[in-house]
C-alpha cells in the first residue's frame, strides 16, 4: 500500500507541475482535481473564451489498485509519461491508455495494461 501512497503522491506532484504553467483566466480557469482515495487525477478548462464554451480536461491520470498508472489522456505537449518516469514511477507502471492496446506493444519500455 505504502509503494501506492508514493505512486499518487509523485502523480499529484508531475499535475502541480503542470498546473503551476498553465494559464488562467477571469474567462478560463485551470483546475486541478486530485482524488487519492479512488486514485484520480485530472486537469480540467473551464469557462468562456469570447462566446465558445471551454469545458474539458487536458490531463487524466488513474492510479489502479494493482498500483498500474493509467495515462488516459494527455493533451499537452509536455510528455507527461515522461514526466512522471522522472517523478520515479517505473515506466513499466505506466500504462498509455489514450493508445488502443495493439499499439502498445510497439512502446516496450512502458506497460501493455
Amino acid at each position: 500500500m505504502e509503494n501506492i501512497d508514493n505512486t499518487k503522491k509523485a502523480v499529484e506532484i508531475v499535475l502541480k507541475s503542470i498546473y503551476e504553467i498553465s494559464p488562467s483566466d477571469d474567462e478560463v480557469e485551470t483546475q486541478l482535481i486530485i482524488d487519492h482515495e479512488r486514485g484520480h487525477y485530472l486537469l480540467y478548462s473551464v469557462g468562456w473564451e469570447n462566446t465558445h464554451w471551454v469545458y474539458g480536461s487536458f490531463v487524466h491520470i488513474d492510479v489502479r489498485p494493482d498500483g498500474k498508472v493509467w495515462l488516459q489522456h494527455d493533451g499537452t505537449d509536455l510528455r507527461v509519461a515522461e514526466m512522471m518516469a522522472e517523478a520515479g514511477i517505473p515506466k513499466k507502471s505506466i500504462v498509455i491508455g489514450f493508445q488502443p492496446p495493439h499499439a502498445r506493444m510497439f512502446m516496450p519500455e512502458y506497460a501493455a495494461g
